[in-house]
């Protein structure tokens, strides 16, 4: 994922529409690093940036909930990249499109049909839809994704960002809490190809052992 993402952002400085291939860039690694949905990231709006919460910031989404209840809202968390790629993108980009960015109720994404094309007299830009997010990670996964997986979509960024984080040692309910699930076993789903190392986990599980009856937990 890191040489995919740093062969993508390479390329930007040449795009034709260089604010709608950024936008389609910090979008994916933003569904990467957050580990959020499509129809979630294209929904968030301007306001929704909370980056005083939290030890990075972190942004509202509204997602579908358990077993059919509805929509509902939840915050997502940007980590230290995060908050950095979207400021970046806020400051420097966003208003690159022709919509009042200062609004709060201004999609952090917004579509490539602005207002103008849509002959609606709008103050802001229509928010992109999960189907162009999704054509436009699958023609970055064809140009800049090398290995045995050769094609993205954005659920498979979100399993990437639960195994990657479980991996790298993130318990299990925090992994949970990062995606969003009511029920563990949804996200153990998710960690299907994490690397289990039994005899790393027991090893740890003695040290921290110990260091709790030693006081220095």
């Amino acid at each position: 994922m890191e040489a995919f993402f740093g062969s993508w952002r390479q390329e930007l400085g040449a795009a034709r529409k260089y604010p709608v291939a950024v936008r389609n860039y910090v979008m994916a690694k933003t569904a990467y690093l957050s580990g959020t949905r499509a129809t979630e990231l294209c929904l968030v709006r301007l306001g929704d940036l909370h980056w005083d919460n939290g030890q990075w910031g972190r942004f509202l989404v509204r997602g579908k909930g358990a077993r059919g209840s509805g929509p509902r809202e939840r915050e997502a968390f940007m980590f230290a990249e995060g908050r950095e790629l979207l400021w970046w993108y806020v400051e420097n980009v966003r208003g690159l499109f022709p919509d009042n960015c200062l609004d709060l109720y201004a999609p952090l994404f917004p579509s490539e049909r602005l207002p103008t094309a849509l002959g609606a007299d709008l103050p802001i830009a229509p928010a992109m839809c999960a189907d162009t997010f999704r054509r436009s990670l699958r023609r970055a996964s064809l140009a800049h994704l090398k290995g045995t997986v050769t094609v993205l979509f954005p659920h498979l960024l979100r399993h990437a960002c639960a195994t990657h984080n479980y991996e790298v040692g993130m318990p299990l309910w925090d992994v949970q809490v990062l995606l969003g699930h009511e029920w563990p076993t949804t996200t153990v789903g998710y960690l299907a190809t994490a690397k289990g190392d039994p005899e790393r986990a027991s090893l740890e599980s003695s040290q921290r052992a110990v260091r709790r009856l030693s006081g220095k937990a």
